[in-house]
């Protein structure tokens, strides 16, 4: 069996930046699909768990670092139900795409892994790079659009229909997806 693995992204948030308000409210709509897939996720010998997180431009910011700031950020509750477990994978990134600059490339092919489900934040940025990176290395793409949170719902949609039109990505809602 094809093994999976679900990357969530930039969820690990101080929600101080200058797109804050316009995205919060979409953070807020997915929070509780996400905590419930990563629950789902832990459950399955399948299914591995890794988080890629943007370090906000300090590079010697670590994952404790990283955590610690969102927490004590402005929306900690954004940030406290979808905490990464401690066994889990965490790569810190420095751009949009979740590939680039990090160990993620390798990680997956040393792990086996066949599908690729992303999710997080931004869809229209982060995401939609995340995926056509995961796209262009051969992995199939699995895209719970209750799950990524946009700043623009117009670019948020139009980068979903990319997903499933140009990279062939699976957009079925997050309880379907991990339910083979």
């Amino acid at each position: 069996m094809a093994r999976s693995a679900l990357v969530v992204i930039d969820m690990l948030n101080p929600y101080d930046h200058q797109d804050a308000e316009l995205l919060v409210p979409r953070v807020e709509a997915i929070i509780e699909p996400v905590a419930e897939l990563v629950a789902r996720a832990r459950e399955r010998d399948d299914v591995e768990l890794v988080y890629v997180n943007d370090n906000h431009g300090d590079f010697s910011a670590d994952r404790h670092e990283i955590e610690k700031r969102a927490t004590q950020g402005r929306r900690p509750d954004l940030v406290k139900p979808i905490l990464p477990p401690p066994e889990c994978a965490f790569l810190p990134k420095v751009r949009h795409s979740a590939f680039f600059g990090t160990s993620l490339e390798y990680l997956l092919s040393h792990l086996e892994i066949g599908t690729v489900v992303l999710t997080g934040q931004v869809t229209e940025q982060c995401v939609l790079y995340s995926a056509l990176d995961a796209y262009v290395r051969h992995y199939d793409l699995a895209v719970p659009p209750d799950c990524v949170a946009s700043i623009d719902d117009e670019l948020g949609r139009a980068a979903l229909r990319m997903m499933e039109r140009n990279m062939s990505a699976d957009l079925s809602p997050s309880e379907d997806v991990l339910a083979r």
